[in-house]
């Protein structure tokens, strides 16, 4: 034992003696004391901890998971420049009668800033709204000054140490971040919560030995690495060579690869092209027209509403629809046109037509393909990147990928389309189970939901589909049936890969996603190059 405790004293990397000289006083201590007691950067000692572990110096005695706080650019922003709320109040007791408009222009907010601002402090009772739009100070503002005081402060903190542990601040600040500033604050996302694990480090008998015996001068002035440099001048006489373990296990090494989300996805391109369809395109940005009303989704759609779409910004209204398809379109919505129903009965917006937004469906793709006099007979696929504003949860995310396709021919039918849903449930999503329920959407009839049981969430929605009705194809000049579907490919995928949460797709953990093996959809295998998505 003697023996060995010598040679490990021996071959020690400096940054193992500093991690070590934190346990001379007591033998189990949390991962944070470390770090203020050896001085060293997480990833530093990180590496020296592993190290020790791996030499059983070291062993994990208790984990346990802590939340911490950090601070956002918007945060930092207010920390410097003052909370709008304040600047607000500040600004009313210089000049007592002042309007919301006013104090856009005076304070250069945006408008969410300024309208989230007002709404706080009308509900703290430090602000009332009067005719025409003016704000009266009540009790000169005193019921938000303390929260707006404490929000300041703290932020001023996470300024210089972000992030921080919540069990760092005291009892009256915790009871703000987890309460007040939770529940009752609109926030505008000035912090985050982060949770990380924490661990608290023990010596084992061995490592208990080891630091006894460790000289006092840690690092023993002992060299590394010979250099060219020190051979010439001579510097490496009389010095102490630190030792090496050849028995040690190498570091592993691990190839590149690619994503397995991306995989499947190239696997599902190319399981497509092979079936004979051709590949759609069409840009992340959309107009309304393309998204929406070429779909006969009239204007008054809630789809439409910025809850679900959104909206961009500093972006100049499209330019590529051609004037003759959008009178089209408009007499459609209308009065139904030449497609032979009543329309919609509503004066169709042509300027509205031409609002940029990110694109919310693909079945945005197929429209510019209609409009685009495609071939008859024919099938059409795109892998879609879409965006709604939606909450994320196991099943939903704000941007996901659809798999949207197509068939014009004159002999396709409804029976038809059925076929190819189940086709690509079975053969894409690898499902086992799969139903079929009548759906309505506005520019299909008839329309159907394809549903998939998922091993451990049930029954999942895949997405629509069905015959374009005549209102959608008559405007394009097509004059043949036509069979749509949108499918979510990050649900199959789901499936396919046996996941049960829909952010395991995009995680960044290494390690996990070395685990995923995307079921091949092809006998062959994967192919190389190619882009599957916009």
């Amino acid at each position: 034992m003697s023996q060995s405790i010598g040679q490990l004293i021996a071959g020690l990397h400096p940054l193992e003696r500093k991690a070590l000289s934190a346990f001379a006083q007591q033998a189990s201590v949390w991962d944070h004391e470390l770090l203020q007691r050896t001085g060293l950067d997480e990833s530093r000692l990180a590496m020296a901890l592993g190290w020790l572990l791996a030499k059983e110096v070291l062993a994990v005695e208790y984990q346990e998971t802590k939340k911490f706080v950090a601070i956002t650019e918007i945060g930092k922003k207010y920390a410097s420049n003052g909370l709008p709320e304040n600047r607000i109040i500040d600004l009313i007791k210089t000049q007592q009668d002042i309007s919301i408009s006013e104090l856009r222009q005076r304070l250069n907010l945006e408008q969410l800033e300024l309208s989230t601002a007002i709404g706080n402090l009308k509900d703290f009772s430090s602000v009332s709204i009067g005719k025409g739009g003016f704000l009266t100070l009540l009790f000169q503002g005193k019921s938000a000054l303390h929260r707006i005081e404490r929000l300041t402060n703290i932020l001023r903190v996470l300024q210089s140490e972000s992030p921080k542990n919540l069990d760092s601040f005291n009892d009256d600040e915790r009871q703000f971040l987890t309460g007040d500033l939770d529940k009752n604050w609109k926030t505008r996302g000035v912090i985050k919560w982060i949770e990380k694990a924490s661990k608290r480090f023990n010596l084992t008998p061995m490592g208990g030995d080891l630091v006894a015996r460790l000289p006092e001068d840690a690092a023993l002035d002992a060299i590394a690495q010979l250099t060219p440099e020190m051979l010439k001048d001579g510097s490496w006489k009389g010095k102490s060579f630190r030792k090496y373990h050849i028995d040690l296990k190498p570091p592993r090494v691990t190839a590149g690869a690619a994503h397995p989300y991306r995989q499947f996805l190239h696997e599902v391109q190319t399981k497509l092209v092979s079936m004979g369809f051709e590949e759609m395109r069409g840009p992340l940005v959309e107009s309304e027209f393309w998204n929406m009303d070429a779909l006969y989704m009239p204007q008054f759609h809630p789809a439409r509403d910025i809850h679900d779409v959104y909206f961009a910004k500093d972006i100049a209204p499209s330019g590529d629809i051609a004037p003759s398809l959008l009178e089209r379109v408009a007499l459609t919505h209308e009065r139904g046109g030449k497609s032979g129903s009543k329309g919609w009965r509503y004066a169709f917006d042509r300027a509205r037509a031409r609002q940029p937004i990110l694109r919310s469906q693909g079945t945005a793709v197929s429209a510019r393909t209609l409009a685009r006099a495609p071939k008859v007979p024919g099938k059409y696929f795109s892998i879609a990147r879409c965006f709604r504003y939606d909450q994320v949860d196991a099943t939903h995310a704000p941007d996901f990928f659809q798999i949207e396709g197509i068939v014009l021919d004159r002999s396709t039918t409804f029976r038809t389309l059925l076929g190819l849903l189940k086709l690509f449930a079975v053969e894409l999503a690898k499902a086992e189970e799969i139903k079929f329920l009548p759906a309505y959407f506005p520019f299909t009839e008839p329309s159907v939901e394809l549903h998939v049981r998922h091993p451990r969430l049930g029954w999942m929605e895949l997405g629509g589909a069905g015959l374009f009705r005549p209102e959608v194809t008559e405007p394009m000049g097509i004059d043949v049936p036509v069979i749509a579907w949108g499918l979510g490919l990050d649900r199959m995928a789901m499936v396919a890969m046996g996941l049960h949460d829909i952010r395991d797709l995009f995680a960044a953990d290494l390690e996990f996603l070395r685990t995923l093996r995307p079921p091949s959809t092809l006998s062959s295998g994967v192919g190389g190059g190619g882009e599957a998505a916009d």
